[in-house]
């Protein structure tokens, strides 16, 4: 039989009693069919044996080798994501490196988290997501037959604080350019810090009161997406255009980083400041500010998209919004109450069972500028 891993064929079937599976290393279902065909044929002619089965290598061999190289590849305008990867790989080699990589299973992942009780469990899963990523590439590249669960250590500090009215208008009174726009932007279009950081005028149209925020890229490919703009979010976008001298294109938030714009190591301490000045003004402690609770910068886009989940938008349109590649995550943000049920019930009310209704839609493309001109009106 073969089956699918990735983006490439296997296939595996039993041969004088052993098991033999390959990878193809093809995409096409008919080329792995006949390469399988080929396989079996070889083996009844005696033309070859049972193929040895290779060594793996070691997790230290692995990750140094083509693991590293390939995140240097993948995350090179992400810096933050590299140092993330590059951080988790260096507690790994130090720890588990001489283990090969068919040996490693969630004993081991737990072990290690055993052995770095004494960090915090960010820390400590940061080297476990490190781990996750390099098993799953070394099965997808046929270094594995099998991919193991890892499982991440638990208490890990938790982004999901929803902000208050009263908070929200607090925070942004006390933050610094140009965190005070990237915030308003996160909390009126549920956007990543990352997005927003990345934002460019070629993907910006602003025009009147409102505009378009146009995503590109993220996480996955959910990511790309077309976000309209709320009032608070146009008045921001509208003022850094024009102090930028009206620019049609480069970077809404230029910086002196390497990638040539802002990055979340800058952002969090301009965070941490308006936290400190809101203490400072209440005569309080960091931690124990009455007026705004400290949170976690990503907080912003949690309480956007809960938002728009109590407003009653569908997980569907949610996931849409979010840039979300799967409803599972999605489904954190949307609570549906009693009313919200019976409300739903009372619109299914209204249409007769049967008529079918097929309303004309808007496509918009997530590959092409919004615009070549940002803001003409």
């Amino acid at each position: 039989m073969i089956y699918k891993r990735g983006k490439f064929y296997w296939y595996k079937f039993m041969w004088n009693g052993r098991l033999v599976r390959e990878s193809t290393k093809q995409g096409n279902d008919k080329v792995a069919r006949s390469m399988e065909s080929a396989h079996r044929t070889s083996l009844a002619k005696g033309e070859v044996g049972i193929r040895e089965k290779k060594v793996a290598p070691t997790l230290a061999e692995f990750l140094k080798k083509e693991f590293l190289p390939f995140a240097e590849t993948k995350h090179a305008a992400k810096p933050a994501t590299l140092r993330y990867y590059k951080t988790g790989a260096a507690s790994l080699i130090a720890s588990l490196g001489t283990m090969r990589l068919d040996e490693i299973n969630d004993q081991h992942a737990q072990q290690f988290a055993a052995r770095h009780s004494h960090l915090s469990p960010s820390t400590i899963n940061c080297g476990l997501r490190t781990l996750r990523r390099a098993i799953y590439l070394a099965t997808e590249w046929g270094k594995l037959d099998r991919r193991p669960k890892i499982t991440l250590a638990k208490g890990e500090r938790q982004r999901e604080r929803v902000l208050t009215d009263r908070e929200i208008d607090a925070y942004l009174a006390a933050c610094d350019q140009p965190w005070r726009d990237v915030a308003t932007i996160m909390l009126g279009t549920g956007m990543r810090p990352g997005e927003v950081f990345a934002l460019s005028w070629e993907r910006i149209l602003l025009n009147g009161n409102g505009g378009l925020i146009q995503v590109i890229g993220g996480k996955s490919k959910a990511a790309k997406r077309l976000l309209p703009m709320l009032p608070a979010v146009y008045k921001a976008l509208r003022a850094r255009w024009e102090a930028q001298g009206q620019s049609e294109s480069g970077w809404v938030f230029p910086s002196a980083s390497t990638c040539g714009h802002l990055e979340g190591g800058t952002t969090k301490g301009q965070h941490s400041r308006a936290l400190a000045t809101l203490a400072k003004v209440h005569n309080a402690k960091p931690l124990e500010c009455p007026e705004v609770k400290p949170f976690e910068p990503y907080c912003l886009r949690h309480t956007a998209l809960t938002r728009l989940g109590a407003s009653g938008c569908d997980t569907f349109t949610l996931a849409r919004i979010a840039g979300h590649s799967s409803i599972t995550i999605t489904q954190r943000y949307v609570h549906p109450q009693a009313d919200a049920i019976e409300r739903a019930f009372a619109r299914l009310a209204g249409h007769k069972i049967g008529h079918t209704d097929q309303p004309a839609l808007l496509a918009a493309s997530d590959n092409q500028p919004v615009t070549s001109s940002p803001a003409k009106e």
